[in-house]
């Protein structure tokens, strides 16, 4: 069933075009990512669609009964209940059918209508019929599924009576997102959700949506998260939308390679019409060739040339290099404790750095992250323990609330003050890097968004050439595009690095090593995010088998007959075969598909004609993404067979 369908909508801001013909369609329990650069358009898009923004042109069409939540990247929530008296607010009905239970409870216990069979045989009915309806719509569950969900966003039951009023503003929107969950809107549409979340909870919000009974539509910066989630990516650029079938990674993917067969295509009809347009110059004036010059020029004409294709937009383009090199200890921290105060927050922490690591800081929220790496960089004392720093370190620091920005400075001035004998040239040349040109870089400091201050504040950092960097959340604000930049500056700087992140690919990228901060101490993992959670699931399972063989009293099972073991050995595999028969056949069959509509966008009468074209690449595209899904399928099934 479709939920949601976007035909043809246009909104101007005056006279800016922000969107133009934007088309986008949701069928129940679909998973859509809405992508593409900071000021694309995605926000205006979704507060369209909720009725927020009012819309020039199109249409949107949607179910009259269809229940829509959504949450703002930038989203207030005020409120002087407790914590838990709010997300009561959601089960109203329940409360209500619970006291009218109550109520049929007392009348089927009164004498007047116990001793009555006709009237008690009446009250009794009804009360079975509001029974059956509370326990089918959740109302014995609801309870405890409001303790799981806010447990998942890192409230618990002591935080149940605190005031959301008092709450910061990350608490906020975290228990805005709970909310959100258990009211269980049929179109759930969530603007930047992972922002203010840790790792842990990242993760839960992850496992609870792929099993949400809903459809999904998300704007995110979080590649990890979208890999994990969506199906279906639409690319938000140059004022209109882009159909992709397959998750972020596959988004880039067909992209580029749509690109490539656009480019070709234009390329064989720009040949073909300069072909045309050349004999109708040379043959338009002579007598015996004027029909035939004609005949071609109505063929100019008719013909619906395509555009030329939209190439890659224009990115920032930067990189990190060093002015001398460090030592090879760059740091060894022992036994120290950290906090404000003298309030401790984090206590035994012990890490080794060495020239050319990149380290990634991980943990919790509250457990010390930004206060470790302040207290390294002497902005703050240390509570107890010592700091050894190598020899000839630089240290270039990015903070995640740039407050090293000067609010009433020109964009020009935020770099030149700190390099005054640099000439403006220069100045600008570097800005112009991390797009800034013309008049942008006389904007104050302060009228920039969140994405355009993430760029100012790596221009210092670049301008530096410290040998040891030191990084909080540095792809916070950043669109994807401007992250990818980031993570391949950061790959080929030759220096040392530490950093926070929650950005799970990024610290996929980059982490070499990974330390886990907790508060009573620190554990190593030489590897990236992957390994740590591969080696932390390990020794879950480790630490879970030890308890159940504690519970039994450490008796051995009786372990099952070679026999036995035999038989089902045979069974599974002929199991697999069959299934991998079944994939080949598919495959077949999707070749000969795909083979046919390759052959249709070959001949000339197609390819000429670009509305025949975009139809049949969509399903070329659709075609190859579910041989790519039986593929693998066949692949993992070759490979249990040989096993």
């Amino acid at each position: 069933m479709i939920v949601l369908q976007v035909n043809n909508v246009s909104k101007s801001f005056g006279a800016e075009e922000i969107l133009s013909g934007a088309k986008l369609e949701l069928k129940h329990r679909d998973r859509v990512a809405l992508v593409g650069r900071n000021g694309a358009g995605k926000s205006t898009l979704l507060k369209i669609i909720t009725g927020e923004l009012s819309y020039d042109n199109g249409d949107i069409i949607m179910p009259k009964d269809l229940t829509i939540g959504y949450m703002e990247q930038q989203a207030d929530f005020e409120s002087d209940m407790t914590i838990w008296d709010e997300m009561m607010t959601i089960f109203a009905h329940f409360r209500d059918q619970e006291a009218e239970l109550r109520k049929l409870e007392g009348r089927m216990a009164d004498p007047a209508v116990y001793d009555h069979a006709e009237e008690y045989a009446k009250v009794m009915d009804e009360y079975d019929q509001l029974q059956h309806a509370f326990k089918d719509a959740g109302g014995y569950q609801f309870e405890s599924e409001t303790r799981t969900v806010l447990h998942g966003m890192k409230f618990y039951p002591e935080d149940y009576e605190r005031k959301v009023v008092s709450l910061s503003g990350g608490q906020k929107t975290r228990l805005m997102l709970a909310k959100l969950l258990l009211s269980k809107p049929a179109l759930l549409i969530l603007d930047e959700p992972t922002n203010h979340l840790d790792i842990e909870t990242l993760s839960w919000l992850e496992n609870y949506l792929k099993n949400y009974a809903g459809a999904l539509l998300i704007v995110s910066h979080d590649r990890f998260f979208l890999d994990q989630l969506v199906g279906t990516v639409y690319e938000v650029s140059r004022h209109r939308t882009k159909k992709y079938t397959g998750n972020y990674s596959r988004y880039l993917a067909e992209k580029a390679k749509q690109y490539e067969l656009d480019k070709k295509q234009f390329e064989r009809q720009q040949s073909e019409k300069a072909k045309l347009e050349d004999y109708v110059q040379r043959n338009l004036a002579r007598a015996s060739t004027t029909k035939m010059a004609q005949s071609r020029r109505k063929v100019l004409e008719k013909t619906n040339w395509m555009d030329a294709p939209a190439g890659d937009e224009k990115s920032a383009r930067f990189g990190f290099s060093i002015d001398k090199q460090s030592g090879n200890d760059v740091l060894n921290i022992q036994d120290l404790a950290i906090g404000y105060d003298k309030e401790m927050v984090s206590r035994n922490i012990n890490i080794q750095l060495y020239r050319q690591e990149s380290l990634a800081l991980v943990g919790p929220n509250g457990v010390g992250k930004s206060t470790l790496l302040k207290t390294l960089l002497k902005k703050m004392p240390a509570l107890a323990g010592d700091i050894h720093y190598g020899t000839g370190i630089q240290f270039g620091y990015y903070d995640q609330e740039q407050a090293n920005l000067s609010g009433n400075k020109p964009v020009l001035n935020e770099l030149w003050d700190e390099y005054p004998l640099m000439n403006e040239k220069d100045i600008r040349g570097i800005l112009g890097r991390f797009l800034f040109s013309g008049d942008d870089v006389l904007k104050p400091v302060s009228s920039l968004s969140g994405g355009e201050k993430a760029r100012v504040a790596l221009a210092k950092l670049m301008m530096q050439k410290a040998n040891v960097l030191i990084l909080d959340e540095p792809t916070n604000h950043l669109d994807l595009d401007s992250k990818e930049v980031l993570e391949n500056a950061l790959i080929d700087y030759p220096g040392t690095i530490l950093f926070v992140s929650h950005d799970r690919y990024f610290m996929n990228r980059l982490a070499t090593k990974v330390v886990e901060l907790r508060t009573d101490g620190t554990s190593e993992f030489l590897g990236n995010y992957d390994y740590y959670v591969e080696k932390k699931l390990e020794a879950a399972e480790l630490k879970a088998l030890e308890e159940a063989s504690i519970a039994v009293g450490a008796q051995a099972a009786t372990p099952p007959s070679s026999t036995q073991i035999d038989k089902e050995a045979k069974k599974l595999h002929r199991q697999w075969s069959r299934q991998a028969e079944a994939a080949e056949s598919v495959m077949e069959g999707l070749d000969k598909e795909i083979a046919a509509i390759e052959e249709q966008l070959c001949d000339p009468e197609v390819f000429k004609d670009h509305e025949q074209v975009l139809p049949l690449q969509e399903k070329l595209e659709e075609l190859k993404a579910r041989h790519e899904s039986e593929m693998a399928e066949w692949l993992d099934l070759q490979e249990k067979l040989e096993g």
